[in-house]
């Protein structure tokens, strides 16, 4: 297997994938959900502080610092005990 395929680099391109995704799905969901739903969109609060207007490039800002703290937060934890540990001491 390629060494670009397996490993760390696979976790960040995984890790980097489903954050971009989630990008691109807040701006369909800006775009096309006011047409659809016959309404406006309500602002969402980023982490109950911040007010993001639900425009696409809101919405894709908004998908896309959520998922990366949702999953980055986690991964970097499992990083962090992974380099600590030895696994010889197991």
């Amino acid at each position: 297997m390629p060494a670009r395929l397996e490993g760390p680099s696979l976790v960040v391109g995984m890790y980097a994938f489903i954050v971009a995704f989630a990008g691109v799905a807040g701006a369909l969901i800006g775009t096309f959900a006011p047409d659809l739903l016959g309404t406006e969109l309500d602002p969402v609060a980023l982490f109950g502080i911040f007010e993001i207007q639900p425009t696409p490039v809101g919405l894709a800002v908004y998908g896309m610092v959520t998922i990366a703290l949702l999953l980055g937060i986690p991964l970097a934890l499992v990083v962090y005990v992974s380099n600590r540990f030895d696994d010889d001491a197991v």
